[in-house]
């Protein structure tokens, strides 16, 4: 049994008392995201009265249990694992668990509320099995007390308190408003893996039927009687602000109530508030179809604050700060220049990959309702406490009197995680004195920034007289961050190893985009291990192996931030499931495995050629990311990230001319499409009892490298420019 204390902080941490109709209400801190949970209490009768506190779980007097989340849901179906691990430790039937959002309030929840960094499990997994745990013990002294028995003699097991040696039982919501006040222990006993009945096993999205009949849970369905609608116009060009507009004659538009400059500058901004154009135009009016009329009769006279760049300059500044700008980030193992000079073979690559879009499926939008003293903000965002933060400092209003709400979002992928939107929503209410739902047309978001940056990176490897690496080294450089992490693979492995991370200035806008650096660097440095197998004449799978064999037995350096032997763990799982080595005709296969965001994951890819043209016909997966909670939404969210990893790399390009970017849409802008996917995506996961990490993002990065793999053997031709559908003989048409 799991013992686990909750002296330290555990006043602050968890807090009782009685709920309205009956019933105990349990409080908690957690870093998580979730949401309402449809049909789930089928067999109990909703109590009469829900006590509502953010942060909470609610007992009711019926034995249904409410669960609040503090953090947003933005499609990585927390909104159903997390419920899961309080259901376990409580041992309460998952049936009758009924899950909502709970509003911002950090000071509550103790915790920051946000989504991102593949954390929520990672983070909720101890608070919330020891609020559940501990809302079971008090359950059971609560029995006990009322019995005159000791504890000790009950058992609780799926809602119900039994006597281990007699006939009584009693519900969890008979007993619950007697168990308030029961102090907890310094110390409570929690589940061992191998007791769970819940985690673990497969469970569907709680909002899923919600999701595909199209309920109003999103930002963009939020309605308020009496709201105005807004749209917005940017500059065109990075490196631009707005002059002047034809103000009067769109005014005169029918439908439109009202247009203005506005600006959403704030003093001391932090990361989140990044924003390339902070002047905008804001029109408000009745309909979206009238404001999209009168975006197009705008005639606006633009200006020019700083330099109008293009593609050809963000290479050729990548190429000369990859040579001489100042590292930022770097690791030495040995003498990587004097081990080069020695060496049998060298290989050198280098690696790029343009600026990207996040493309969430949901438009950005936001609602504000602006007062005097006073604001209410609504909408998808992954950042509340910090648009919180900024609104307060734009409007110079009290942050005690904003509001911040949360919406399920319908895509963050980290573009959400900035700001700008609700700001913009909040600023144009103010102007207006009246509530407003602002919202994004596609072009809009594509033109705005906050893309992925931009990377050149260039690798190197030295090989003995007997094919054995002895020296390694890696230079990158990135719009405006660099893509190195210098402690990662193949750190720790390599006698002579070098790592070194250049970040280069620009002023297009730039933000997190699923999986970080990782998922640019995946794909550079599995490539080119892949490549360096193949120079060295061994198998790439027991290449990769070897190296970590090193780093268990014979560590380099210091210190390195994977654990090697999970690393090679998944790459020996996943070798077993696609019978790695057994040969096919026609189909060509391609490897790659990567550890990011605390979790490990490989990846064997089959491309076949069909019509003249490469086909991924079936992935396999190895994952270890310690205990799986809900196996079905686990599969579902590496599957997602493995079609996003081949669908980006395949296709995704944005381009720049005289500072604007020429994507503004689909029609140019290409994403993957259902008949390009894979076939069938199977997912293997390793078996342990590691408290879970992060599944969100690290399905993605693997998926680059093993494509452009599987490609090399299908066309003879290796990649190193992303996006490979650039090449002429690749497009998986």
């Amino acid at each position: 049994m799991t013992v686990i204390k909750t002296k330290v902080g555990r006043r602050s941490f968890l807090k009782t008392s009685a709920a309205a109709g009956g019933g105990m209400l349990i409080g908690f801190s957690w870093l998580t995201s979730c949401s309402s949970l449809e049909d789930g209490a089928d067999e109990l009768a909703v109590p009469k009265e829900w006590f509502e506190i953010n942060g909470y779980i609610k007992i009711g007097d019926t034995g249904m249990v409410t669960i609040y989340s503090p953090n947003p849901e933005i499609g990585q179906n927390v909104m159903t694992s997390m419920p899961m691990i309080v259901a376990e430790e409580l041992d309460v039937p998952w049936k009758h668990v009924v899950v909502e959002q709970g509003a911002l309030d950090e000071d509550a929840f103790k915790n920051p509320q946000f989504a991102g960094g593949s954390l929520s499990i990672m983070y909720g997994w101890e608070p919330l099995r020891m609020a559940g745990a501990a809302g079971k013990y008090m359950l059971l002294e609560a029995a006990a007390k009322e019995w005159g028995v000791a504890s000790s003699d009950l058992v609780a097991s799926q809602g119900v308190i039994k006597e281990v040696n007699g006939s009584r039982s009693i519900g969890y919501g008979e007993i619950a408003s007697k168990a308030v006040g029961i102090e907890v222990p310094e110390k409570l006993e929690l589940k061992e893996p191998k007791d769970y009945t819940l985690i673990g096993t497969s469970q569907k999205n709680v909002e899923g039927s919600k999701v595909v009949t199209g309920k109003p849970l999103f930002g963009i369905d939020f309605k308020r009687e009496g709201m105005m609608l807004a749209m917005i116009e940017h500059p065109p060009a990075f490196g631009m602000k707005v002059k002047d507009f034809n103000v009067a004659e769109i005014k005169a538009m029918s439908g439109v109530k009202d247009a203005f400059i506005i600006d959403t500058t704030i003093p001391d901004p932090a990361w989140a508030d990044v924003n390339a154009f902070n002047h905008l135009i804001a029109i408000v009016g009745d309909t979206t179809w009238q404001l999209m009329q009168a975006k197009k009769a705008l005639k606006v006279n633009w200006e020019n604050e700083s330099q109008l760049e293009n593609s050809d300059m963000h290479q050729q500044r990548m190429i000369r700060d990859l040579a001489t700008g100042t590292v930022g980030g770097s690791r030495k193992d040995g003498n990587a220049k004097a081990a080069f000079a020695k060496a049998e073979k060298v290989i050198e690559r280098t690696y790029t990959s343009p600026f990207m879009a996040h493309n969430t499926m949901e438009p950005m939008n936001f609602f504000a309702d602006v007062k005097d003293n006073s604001a209410e903000l609504i909408g998808p965002t992954q950042m509340p406490k910090m648009m919180e933060d900024a609104a307060a400092k734009l409007l110079g209003i009290p942050v005690e009197n904003i509001s911040v709400d949360m919406t399920r979002i319908g895509g963050g992928f980290g573009r959400r995680l900035y700001g700008h939107f609700g700001l913009e929503a909040a600023a144009i209410s103010k102007k207006m004195g009246a509530p407003i739902k602002m919202i994004y047309t596609r072009e809009d978001d594509m033109t705005q920034g906050t893309y992925r940056p931009a990377y050149r990176s260039t690798y190197k490897a030295g090989l003995d007289k007997n094919n054995n690496l002895v020296a390694f080294s890696v230079r990158g450089v990135g719009l405006p961050e660099g893509p190195v992490f210098p402690n990662r693979f193949p750190a720790g492995a390599v006698d002579n190893y070098l790592a070194e991370s250049i970040g280069s200035k620009t002023n297009v806008s730039t933000g997190a985009w699923r999986a970080p650096r990782s998922h640019f660097t995946a794909g550079a440095e599995q490539s080119f291990l892949d490549e360096v197998a193949e120079l060295a004449g061994k198998d790439p799978i027991d290449f990769r192996l070897e190296l970590f064999d090193k780093a268990i037995s014979s560590p380099v350096g210091e210190k390195y931030e994977y654990d090697a032997e999970r690393y090679a763990g998944v790459l020996k799982l996943v070798k077993e499931k696609a019978n790695w080595g057994t040969e096919t005709a026609g189909v060509h296969r391609g490897v790659a495995a990567y550890f990011c965001h605390n979790s490990y994951v490989a990846q064997v890819m089959d491309v076949v050629i069909e019509n003249n043209q490469p086909k991924v016909k079936k992935v396999w997966c190895a994952v270890d990311c310690g205990i799986v909670i809900n196996k079905e939404g686990a599969t579902n969210i590496i599957q997602g990230g493995v079609v996003d990893g081949i669908g980006h790399s395949m296709y995704s390009e944005l381009k720049f001319e005289n500072g604007a970017s020429i994507h503004k849409n689909f029609n140019t802008y290409k994403l993957i499409r259902h008949n390009q996917a894979p076939e069938d995506i199977e997912v293997f996961f390793v078996e342990n009892e590691i408290s879970p990490t992060g599944l969100g993002e690290p399905g993605l990065p693997p998926a680059t490298g093993a494509l452009a793999s599987a490609l090399y053997k299908a066309t003879g031709k290796r990649l190193y420019n992303q996006p490979f559908s650039s090449q002429p003989e690749i497009s998986l048409g």
